[in-house]
């Protein structure tokens, strides 16, 4: 399967992450049916209709009037490397749409509701054999895009004539030979061939030489790469018999360093045929070692996922075989680790569940608003409000023109912002999204971040964008007209980056939860709030003498903000300590190091503690005083965290500090009795309950607000420690399984055999939840019998209490109907089997 890789890493220094996706559903919109009709003896036609659900669309097979233009997809039909099936025609379709898609900015072509597709192609006179072909296409809403695997084709011909015709495995036409059944998918690209051999240095030394031969426009990355953040690096694995020893690491020769486009960065990668060499210490007869490579392709393009392939090396022969999946050691094979059931996803037995879609867009696009009127008040953009409109409204033009000027200045505020989120709406997917958010190296890159920004607000150095953009942006704006007004505009987002940055990466990363549109939203607030005054003010000038003057309120509004920073920063650092289990941010130390923020707030408003740039307080104003005030009300609110016993809930706070359980003190909590799947089923079978599982990470704020808020509730917190065997599974759990547990972990993906490698408790939760529920969100809940039946449809986040209370409810009648209807089988077969 190809995966197409946007420009999401453009702005990654912006994401501040919060939290997890809790949408990300695996979508399958087009539904295709096939007909082949032969035209003559030698020429047969392909035709492929689409029925496309409502809000998507499949391209045309051009999709732009513009021959340059590279965008989506284009649906085409084809057959590959194949010398005995030639298109005979251009592929045929009916009347598309052309209209405006906003996830490539342009008129595109297009197809809703339907589709039809049709192409004909010629045998070569006497041809005997298979061509393997492919119909590739793409789908998109309004808000994204998918890239389904291809549909499979293969033409059987027999002296020249078509003698069948398959779509991926069914046969549509005439009838296949037993013989031409190979039982796997042809469309898959294999761009990188690898052997294995050995070479005797002498004296028990061998040296395995590990090739990569790539095809021409690929290349495979280095095993060190300059980012955590971009691809995978190559990694080899090896069993060695007993008495056999590593000598050293992996070599491998040097890479090239170039810009990859795919990650949008310099990466070191190789291609052509690039070696790798590790050497073995060898005691006694040489024997045979079990080599691995997991590794990574990709073109200026495309990548293809990870994939792992082991290699068998006799050390006496020097020849090297590829080890077929049987012949695995068993230890490797982890198959029964990862439990496996039958569900049918489409049929659940209860109709519990209904699909909850909760648009946080405008809830976004408020906090990117309140985002912008904090910016405002920074010492880098107040005091350009006056300047500016004075600029606008004066200087010797009418009003009319300067204050339609000044409008049009802030509206190019507003869509600068806006910009910035384009690339995100370019094939970005859920996914992608929901691991940066989980990322635990990029959790601690964003507190270190967050810890630079707020030394810069005290005051200590500035953070500034390079001089040479600056300037650029600034000769720019003195170009008259729009243009000019345009510059002026990039010129002010650009020298307030200082202030404003910081803002904006709490901004985004709030609303780094849904995909593409609800960082759009958060955007556009933060921009229309800063470009909202200069209009504004422009239009009644007599407002601004109601301003506050520029003076120090500016700089301790900067400081304030430095402090809000520090409190951030701690969350992304509880963060990655509660995914790799460290103990260094338990909750009490969580409250504890808020509190020491807010009290330090307090003397810092008081003028008890100042900063570089503060003038001395001579007296503290009302404003200054009520602000004061709720600080240290808050401060006090935090400080019973810190007690075993707190004396009220921090219900406001749910989802940012730890978990209740995770705590200095040993106390009764409530959360769920089993962190394993197959304890809590066997448990669930001998008390006769039905099963509640829980798939939920570490650093999911939706799941703590979940089991703080929602499982709290006393009634639901007595359905589930009564009616139901509670089961939490944590898909980002870093720490390592048994040895006797990792392995390769087996599965089909069309036909074909793949494997992926298990390590940690995370990557076993997660491997079955995306293998058995094909969903990677979290929280995601599923009822199952203790039978293992599906009782209604898993959902995920859902914090209004009394609708988790129906469905949990709603479960359990379907449980009890199940029961009902098991034990009057059961009766009626002993009644039977006593009447015979």
């Amino acid at each position: 399967m190809l995966l197409k890789i946007k420009p999401l890493f453009l702005f990654i220094a912006l994401l501040a992450t919060f939290s997890y996706s809790s949408v990300a559903q695996i979508e399958d919109p087009v539904k295709w049916s096939f007909s082949v009709e032969s035209v003559d003896d030698q020429t047969f036609e392909v035709i492929g209709e689409a029925t496309i659900e409502p809000k998507w669309h499949v391209y045309s097979s051009v999709v732009s009037d513009d021959p340059e233009f590279i965008g989506p997809v284009p649906t085409d039909i084809y057959f590959l490397d194949s010398a005995n099936v030639t298109p005979a025609s251009k592929i045929e379709e009916g009347e598309y749409i052309t209209h405006y898609d906003p996830n490539f900015d342009a008129d595109l072509n297009y197809f809703e509701e339907e589709a039809t597709f049709s192409r004909r192609f010629t045998i070569a006179p006497g041809a005997s054999g298979t061509a393997e072909g492919e119909l590739s296409y793409m789908a998109c809403d309004d808000s994204k895009c998918i890239f389904p695997e291809p549909v499979y084709l293969t033409a059987g011909f027999e002296d020249g004539k078509l003698a069948y015709f398959k779509v991926d495995e069914e046969v549509i036409l005439g009838e296949e030979p037993e013989a031409a059944s190979t039982g796997q998918s042809s469309g898959v690209y294999e761009p990188a061939k690898w052997s294995f051999k050995s070479v005797n240095e002498g004296e028990g030394l061998y040296t395995i030489e590990m090739t990569c031969t790539l095809d021409e426009g690929w290349h495979l990355y280095s095993q060190y790469l300059e980012s955590d953040m971009g691809p995978v690096p190559t990694r080899f694995t090896f069993q060695l018999p007993e008495g056999y020893t590593l000598d050293g690491k992996v070599q491998e020769g040097e890479p090239k360093k170039e810009y990859d486009p795919n990650f949008m960065m310099d990466l070191s990668f190789f291609d052509g045929a690039p070696v790798f060499r590790q050497r073995i210490n060898v005691s006694g007869d040489p024997g045979k070692v079990v080599a691995g490579v997991e590794f990574m392709v990709c073109d200026d393009e495309m990548c293809l996922p990870p994939e792992l392939q082991e290699f068998e090396v006799n050390l006496a022969t020097g020849v090297g075989q590829p080890l077929a999946y049987d012949d695995q050691d068993t230890r490797e094979d982890i198959s029964a680790v990862v439990p496996s059931l039958d569900i049918n996803l489409e049929a659940p037995q209860g109709d519990c569940g209904e699909v909850q879609n909760y648009d946080s867009a405008w809830t976004v696009f408020i906090f990117g608003f309140l985002g912008g009127l904090l910016a405002l008040l920074t010492p880098c953009v107040f005091p350009m409000i006056p300047l500016t409109v004075s600029f606008f409204t004066k200087g010797g033009q009418d009003t009319k023109s300067g204050i339609g000027k000044a409008v049009l200045y802030g509206f190019f505020i507003f869509l600068i912002y806006a910009i910035l989120s384009v690339p995100f709406h370019f094939g970005t997917n859920p996914e992608a999204l929901n691991e940066i958010a989980t990322s635990p190296a990029l959790n601690i890159g964003f507190f270190v971040i967050f810890v630079v920004f707020a030394i810069s607000f005290f005051g200590y150095f500035e953070i500034r964008l390079p001089n040479a953009l600056l300037n650029k942006a600034d000769n720019a704006s003195n170009v008259g007209g729009v243009a000019g007004i345009f510059f002026m505009a990039l010129t002010l987002a650009l020298v307030s980056f200082s202030c404003t940055g910081p803002i904006l990466g709490t901004v985004l990363g709030n609303s780094l939860k849904n995909g593409p549109w609800p960082i759009t939203a958060a955007m556009s607030g933060f921009g229309i709030a800063l470009g909202l005054p200069f209009a504004v003010f422009a239009a009644f000038p007599s407002m601004m003498k109601n301003l506050p003057k520029s003076g120090g309120w500016l700089n301790t509004v900067k400081v304030v903000l430095g402090f809000l920073e520090l409190a951030l920063a701690v969350k992304f650092l509880s963060n990655a300590d509660l995914v790799y289990q460290w103990h260094l941010i338990e909750r009490e130390t969580f409250f504890l190091i808020w509190v020491i923020i807010g009290v330090a707030m307090v003397l810092y408003l008081l003028g008890i503690v100042r900063f570089p740039h503060d003038s001395p307080l001579k007296r503290l104003s009302v404003g200054r005083i009520a602000f004061t005030a709720a600080i240290l009300a808050f401060s006090v609110y935090l400080f019973p965290g810190i007690l075993k016993e707190s004396p009220w809930r921090h219900d406001m706070l749910a989802g940012f500090p730890p978990p209740t359980f995770y705590s200095w003190y040993e106390r009764e909590t409530f959360h769920a009795e089993f962190d394993d799947f197959d304890e809590a089923m066997a448990y669930a079978k001998e008390v006769d309950k039905p099963l509640l599982v829980d798939f939920t990470g570490w650093a999911c704020v939706n799941c703590r607000q979940m089991e703080e808020t929602v499982w709290t509730d006393e009634e639901i917190k007595r359905i589930l420690e009564e009616d139901f065997v509670l089961v939490s599974l944590y898909v980002d759990d870093k720490v390592e399984l048994p040895e006797e547990k990792q392995g390769v972990y087996p599965f089909e993906v069309n036909g074909e055999m793949k494997r992926k490698r298990i390590r940690t408790i995370g990557n076993k939760w997660a491997t079955f939840q995306t293998q058995t529920f094909r969903n990677n969100s979290q929280p995601y809940y599923v009822m199952l019998s203790n039978e293992g039946e599906l009782l209604g449809n898993p959902v995920g986040y859902t914090p209004k209490v009394d609708v988790y209370k129906s469905y949990l409810e709603c479960g359990l009648e379907t449980n009890k109907r199940l029961s009902a209807e098991a034990e009057d089988a059961n009766t009626n077969s002993t009644q039977t089997s006593w009447v015979d």
